[in-house]
């Protein structure tokens, strides 16, 4: 972004550090800072001061290039001092490394009052914090690492009720309550892999090349996408190793055929009225929520859904989250952008994401150009 010698470089129309400036994007902060010819003054691009023209703004590395440049650091925002998200991130770190290690040793969920006592800051304070970083309240990550470690170690413990112990649960009850949440099915069909449960499945040729939808009792539980259907068998495979995998009958045509029809026109009521069997994370499914409220026709940045659900500093956790989608268009995370506007990264491949939005009536100009996004590498 800015030239091995850290000098500043002037404002481009283009520039996405402009958009990141004009959008007072705390995510760019530690990234560059700029200054104002007309004030001698640099800031952080969050900076709440006056928005300067683009003619009296320059980029810099780093605060010291600015100051060499003969510009003094703003009053407002402390662009020479120490990132406050950076220390606020160490802290949420620290509590959830204690939240973790209580859960590990079954012991009871630490009491908010607890928290903040451990950091010495108010309870208001650290509620605000934990939730804008993480996504949860900490009573909620503490049950999401419980159902972690619920997940990983039921394959292969002695025994649910040997699990739900391990995972720091401290009763069969607690579990039993939480349990269709946590896992998305019983946990002797979880423990087994999917053992036990039927899935239906067909894959058929689209515009977008091959789809292959899956759904259990409850819904459609996959909607892949693909040029291979050998890749897509695999990566349904994956998702569900030990479970019954049945190619589809004649009822299942018309599911098949309504997930087709909805891949070629995503903006359909369709999408509202396909029953879904939707597993993952606590934080994954409040992410999936709000992708399917982002209107067709219409796109959100990952800042915007981390805003959203209440953690507006869980960018990447939402970027991570929608790329572990696997009901691609029905839950649409090809509506979400990066904050510079570009199309980035889609599991099914950026060409299929630019089509899906073109095809809800985004006008082209309104999808920037991208580079072409590398192939994604085939799980074996």
């Amino acid at each position: 972004m800015a030239n091995p010698q850290g000098a500043a470089s002037q404002v481009k129309p283009d520039d996405p550090r402009w958009r990141a400036l004009a959008a007072r994007d705390r995510h760019a902060d530690g990234q560059f800072v700029y200054s104002v010819r007309t004030t001698r003054v640099y800031c952080r691009p969050s900076c709440g001061a006056r928005a300067a023209r683009p003619e009296n703004v320059a980029f810099h590395a780093t605060p010291a290039d600015a100051a060499r440049a003969g510009f003094r650091p703003c009053k407002r925002c402390r662009p020479d001092a120490p990132d406050p998200r950076r220390a606020a991130d160490a802290t949420i770190a620290q509590l959830c490394r204690f939240i973790a290690a209580q859960v590990r040793d079954a012991q009871p969920t630490p009491t908010l009052e607890e928290l903040a006592q451990r950091v010495q800051l108010s309870t208001f304070h650290v509620h605000r914090l934990f939730k804008s970083t993480t996504g949860l309240t900490p009573r909620g990550y503490a049950a999401a690492v419980r159902g972690g470690r619920m997940r990983d170690g039921l394959p292969t413990a002695a025994s649910v009720t040997d699990a739900i112990y391990d995972a720091g649960y401290g009763s069969n009850g607690r579990f039993y309550e939480a349990a269709d949440a946590v896992l998305g099915m019983k946990p002797a069909a979880f423990r087994a892999g999917g053992a036990g449960m039927t899935i239906r499945y067909a894959s058929t040729r689209s515009t977008l090349g091959l789809v292959l939808a899956a759904a259990t009792e409850r819904g459609v539980c996959a909607i892949l996408l693909d040029d291979d259907v050998q890749v897509l068998e695999r990566e349904l495979a994956r998702r569900f190793p030990r479970a019954q995998r049945l190619p589809g009958d004649a009822a299942f045509a018309r599911t098949l055929a309504r997930v087709v029809e909805l891949v070629e026109n995503p903006g359909a009521a369709i999408s509202s009225e396909l029953p879904l069997d939707i597993q993952g994370t606590a934080f994954q499914q409040r992410v999936w929520q709000a992708l399917r409220q982002v209107p067709a026709g219409q796109t959100a940045t990952y800042a915007d859904i981390a805003a959203a659900i209440g953690a507006p500093r869980a960018v990447r956790a939402v970027g991570a989250a929608c790329g572990a989608n696997h009901i691609s268009v029905a839950i649409p995370c090809h509506r979400v952008l990066r904050s510079d506007g570009n199309l980035s990264g889609y599991y099914w491949g950026v060409e299929r994401k630019r089509t899906l939005l073109e095809r809800e009536g985004v006008a082209a100009a309104a999808i920037p150009a991208t580079t072409r996004q590398a192939p994604r590498k085939r799980r074996r």
